[in-house]
């Protein structure tokens, strides 16, 4: 029962530790989510630019390439032999014309578009600079409160590994299955009372609880594991541990 009551102990102790982080891990998930959503936007838009910048490109390549077809059948047209053979390159060249227009007049808009999208590209920026500096605060705070606990917290999880390899496996079994419940799985009887829950504990029950050291005995009302009141722990006896 020492070793229950110290598990106890130490897993009030680690419960504690982990309230004063509060809410700050659920408010660094968050802001995380946010800071990878102003990411994920942000390589979207210059997705969206690297498209049109290769469009551009490749539509400069095109048109200087249009351009001199036009040019090669021009020339081509005063060595034709009849009017069937000019009426053809004629139309070879209003089409390679018209061809030429139109991916004129797209890359017009596309530079306008890409000129709009830059615009939206820098607020983007700068929400998702924004997004960072508040990740990066709010997990500077939990990092702080985690390196203060360290030395603590690694000392009770040391301790409590070498409890629970030495208590009987069925007794950390019943405890753990009870800790999902009730964060304070065993506890002393108080005044005839279960001081987790506070229902009275028959009489019986203390005189066989304090008879029976090794056995477990749990309040019939909220399923705690019941200690004896006179059982002392002191928290000097973890240093030996």
């Amino acid at each position: 029962m020492h070793y229950l009551a110290a598990l106890s102990f130490i897993d009030s102790e680690l419960d504690e530790l982990q309230e004063e982080f509060g809410d700050l891990p659920d408010q660094v998930h968050g802001k995380l989510e946010n800071l990878e959503r102003a990411k994920a936007i942000v390589d979207e838009t210059r997705g969206i630019l690297d498209e049109i910048k290769n469009f551009v490109a490749t539509a400069k390549v095109t048109l200087v390439e249009l351009k001199e077809k036009e040019e090669a059948l021009a020339k081509q047209q005063f060595l034709v032999r009849n009017n069937k053979e000019f009426d053809a390159i004629t139309k070879e060249i209003d089409h390679l014309k018209h061809e030429h227009e139109s991916l004129s007049t797209r890359m017009r808009t596309e530079g306008l578009k890409e000129e709009n999208i830059n615009r939206i590209l820098l607020d983007q920026i700068k929400d998702q600079e924004k997004a960072q500096e508040e990740y990066d605060d709010r997990k500077a705070m939990l990092d702080n409160i985690a390196s203060d606990q360290n030395d603590t917290v690694k000392d009770y999880n040391r301790k409590r590994k070498t409890i629970v390899l030495t208590l009987d496996q069925d007794y950390v079994q019943e405890y753990e299955r009870i800790r999902k419940f009730h964060k304070d799985a065993a506890v002393q009887v108080r005044k005839n009372s279960c001081s987790g829950c506070f229902s009275s504990v028959p009489s019986q029950k203390i005189v066989e609880l304090r008879n029976n050291p090794e056995k477990l005995f749990l309040c019939e009302n909220c399923g705690r594991i019941l200690l004896d009141e006179e059982l002392y722990f002191d928290e000097s006896l973890l240093d030996n541990i």
